[in-house]
């Protein structure tokens, strides 16, 4: 690889660092406010003798492991994305234009 193509493609890195770290960041932010929340109203559930508590824990769950997912899976520069992609590359490059 060359200079050029080293020094181009640096700017794109560390966009793509700066936008990978801001959504973990926000991943981070959103389970941490999860936990708080969510161990307020368990407290006031039990409090009260209910089990009501469960609902939000669960849907607001299901919200994070969805955020999760994407963040770390599906996102570009994230372990199962680059595996797709190198796939392709490699589907590409042996003539497999389907």
């Amino acid at each position: 690889m060359n200079t050029t193509t080293s020094n181009a493609s640096q700017p794109n890195l560390e966009k793509l660092a700066r936008r990978r770290a801001g959504a973990k960041m926000g991943w981070y932010i959103h389970a941490f406010v999860y936990v708080l929340v969510n161990l307020g109203l368990v407290t006031l559930s039990a409090a009260n003798g209910r089990t009501w508590a469960m609902y939000p824990l669960m849907g607001w769950g299901l919200g994070l492991v969805i955020h999760g997912a994407v963040i770390w899976f599906l996102a570009p520069g994230g372990g199962f994305y680059d595996r797709l992609v190198a796939r392709e590359r490699r589907a590409l490059g042996a003539g497999d234009h389907r």
